[in-house]
């Protein structure tokens, strides 16, 4: 795993992990909003990195090496975390370990139950194939497998596709949709999701609420996965600096 720094590095921190299939640089609006007054460390998921060819390992050795990396060069100590789908996941089970403390974390449409297991396999294969499908095929066959997802999304997972490929996608998925959140810890926990996920992201939010019932839920009317971080940077970037500078926010 890679980390790219940016901001003040004496300013309050921001942990920002990207979600399955794509790179840090879907966070590079964000970044250019929020490097001012935060200290930035955009994560680098093994699997999905860019220039380097890399395997996808678990979500809890993904989280085993943030942890290690915060102990190292943050004290141990975080101001905010925000995770996008799988990196919300990774952010729970980060969470769940309890080796850190964070003050604000953000678990953005992070899938926090597993699957039937008749259900993994088609899903993650399907998921390897909409994504081949993009760096691959056009007309019928690209309109079909992205009939759910919106162009800006997989055209990221595009960018990655070449350094982890299909094995990082059913890798990723498997880890993801294997595992359940057992308990978490933290003082200030988010979860988004947007109206047009609702379906999927309603279990999770359930049993979040379940394991810790003073979670902040927060629905986006109109938004599919990940469409708020992508279309309304500014929006995210306003939450975060409310969530961390509450006494004295200044609207972006």
């Amino acid at each position: 795993m890679n980390f790219r720094i940016f901001g003040n590095d004496k300013a309050p921190s921001l942990l920002l992990i990207p979600g399955l299939g794509v790179s840090y640089e879907i966070f590079l609006p964000l970044i250019r909003l929020t490097e001012d007054r935060f200290h930035i460390i955009a994560a680098e998921v093994d699997g999905f990195t860019l220039g380097k060819h890399t395997r996808f390992t678990s979500v809890d050795d993904q989280a085993a090496q943030i942890i290690a990396h915060i102990q190292a060069n943050c004290n141990g100590h975080l101001d905010c975390a925000y995770g996008l789908s799988l990196g919300g996941k990774i952010l729970s089970r980060i969470l769940e370990r309890n080796e850190i403390v964070i003050d604000h974390a953000i678990l953005d449409a992070a899938p926090l139950l597993p699957l039937p297991d008749w259900l993994i396999d088609p899903l993650r294969y399907y998921q390897a194939a909409n994504v081949w499908t993009c760096c691959h095929w056009t007309e019928f066959w690209k309109f079909v497998f992205r009939s759910h997802y919106f162009d800006v999304l997989l055209d990221e997972c595009c960018k990655t596709w070449r350094w982890g490929g299909k094995q990082a996608v059913l890798d990723g998925y498997k880890s993801v949709y294997t595992s359940k959140l057992e308990s978490i810890s933290g003082e200030d926990i988010h979860f988004w999701y947007g109206t047009k996920e609702a379906f999927a992201a309603k279990p999770q939010v359930k049993h979040l609420l379940a394991v810790y019932p003073n979670a902040h839920v927060q629905i986006f009317s109109g938004m599919n996965h990940g469409q708020l971080l992508i279309d309304h940077p500014e929006e995210v970037a306003k939450r975060i600096a409310e969530a961390i500078y509450p006494q004295f926010y200044v609207k972006m």
